[in-house]
This record gives structure tokens, sequence and C-alpha cells, in this order.
């Protein structure tokens, strides 16, 4: 009978290879994890994110609304700003990101004062801009619209009270301006404070039979809405089509729409 004894030297070895497999398969396990795993939760992350402020912006157009149909004086919102910053861009921010004017053929304005002087309306904006995602979402004149930077377009989450009644010809615009003491911007939880400036001004402009009423809005290049605004008035208003008129975007920088 042969006798085989195991040295304690055979005894390391098998547990030294033991503790290389078991610590290579923790290795590859964890850079895995961060190959796969970290990016896809990063995403998701950056998604709920976009998905978060998108709600938040519909809720401070709906204090926009309480404050300009319903009167109150003041309304103030907390929330969460993830994955960016909330900035405000007052009316006479330079270059306004949109502007809006109504004429007729003759050029006669339909903007209430000051602006009826020649000058077109600057809105001003809240605008969210999330850094990680590349996407802005602004609460403009009543609206809120979505663009990303890396392609082209634009995207109406939540329109603004804007009517046009074919039957009577009456069409109703409602503009929004948003004023500000200095740029201001808020980054993680933040409470936005809004209130009501100076009282609702009321303006009826009767057209002459068979005028021509031109809505123009110009965007600026770097935060260009046109897309998403020309799809609400030109799809969404249902006007007939003897109504509409010569519409165009230009090429170039401004955006530049007209009905």
């Amino acid at each position: 009978m042969t006798q085989h004894t195991t040295g304690s030297n055979d005894r390391g070895v098998s547990e030294s290879i033991g503790f290389l497999l078991m610590f290579g398969i923790v290795i590859t396990g964890i850079a895995l994890v961060v190959l796969y795993g970290y990016p896809m939760l990063l995403q998701q992350q950056t998604s709920a994110d976009e998905k978060i402020m998108e709600k938040n912006m519909i809720v401070l157009q709906n204090d926009f609304k309480s404050l300009a149909y319903k009167t109150v004086p003041f309304k103030e919102t907390s929330m969460k700003i993830g994955g960016g910053s909330l900035t405000v861009f007052n009316s006479g921010h330079t270059p306004a990101s949109t502007t809006i004017d109504i004429y007729d053929a003759g050029g006669t304005s339909y903007l209430p004062a000051p602006y009826n002087g020649g000058l077109p309306f600057t809105p001003g904006e809240l605008r969210y801009e999330s850094i990680s995602s590349q996407t802005d979402i602004s609460l403009q004149n009543g609206a809120v619209v979505m663009r990303r930077h890396i392609e082209p377009g634009s995207t109406m989450l939540a329109e603004p009270r804007w009517f046009f009644d074919p039957a009577t010809n009456t069409m109703v615009i409602n503009l929004f301006e948003i004023t500000s003491t200095d740029m201001k911007a808020k980054e993680g939880i933040g409470t936005v404070q809004m209130e009501l400036v100076g009282d609702p001004y009321y303006k009826e402009s009767p057209v002459p039979t068979n005028g021509v009423v031109i809505i123009k809005c110009v965007f600026d290049s770097t935060q260009d809405y046109s897309v998403a605004w020309d799809d609400y008035i030109w799809n969404k208003w249902s006007i007939p089509a003897t109504y509409k008129g010569s519409r165009f975007v230009t090429a170039g920088p401004p955006k530049d729409i007209q009905y």
C-alpha cells in the first residue's frame, strides 16, 4: 500500500489559488457594476430629475395662473431642483430669449402700452437648465416648453391660455411679463416666490373687416423654442385655412415666425 503525505507547502498553494479566484470574481463583479450598472443608475437619476422639474414647472405655471386670473397677491412654492439650476431671466434681460409682436397690415400695434409704441413684448422666463441631460425647460409667457441641446426642435409641455374662436373671429392672447431686481438662480432645495405687480391690463382691439392680424414671435438662436410655438399656434388653434397667412422660420438667427 502506497501512502501519500500532504505537506504544508501544498496546502498553502491550494489556499492561495482559492483566494485569488475569489478575489478575481469579486473584482470582476465590481468592474461589471461600475462599467454597466453605474451609468444606468446615473441615467435613471438624470431622467428622474428631468421628470420632477417638468412637474415643478407646471406647478409654477399654475402659480402664474393664480396670480394673473385669480388675483392672488403672492405665491410661494418650495421644490427640489436636481441635476441643474433654475434661473429667472427678467423681461429686460439681453438678449431676450423671446419677443412677441402683434400688429395689423398697416403696422398698427395691438400690444398694450408701453409696447404699442413700436417695441415688441419681452415676457422674460423662468428657465431650468440641466447640466447632466443637456435640457432646458422654460416657463415663458404662460407656457412650459422644453428643448434639448443635442438635437434641434422643441416641445410644448403645457399650453398657455391663448384662444381663438373662428365663429366670432375672436382671439384672446394673454401676455405675462416676468420682472426681477436682478438675475437669480437656485439649486438643490429652493423656494420660488412670486408677487403680482400692478393690476392686470385688458385691451380689446377690434380688427377691420377683411383685416390682417400678424403675430410675430422672434427667438434667440441659443434659446430656440420656435418649433413648439409654431406647432401650438398652427395646429392646436384649428385656424381655418382661409385665415392662415404666410408663415416662415428664417434659416439663421434669430428665428422668426409670423402668422
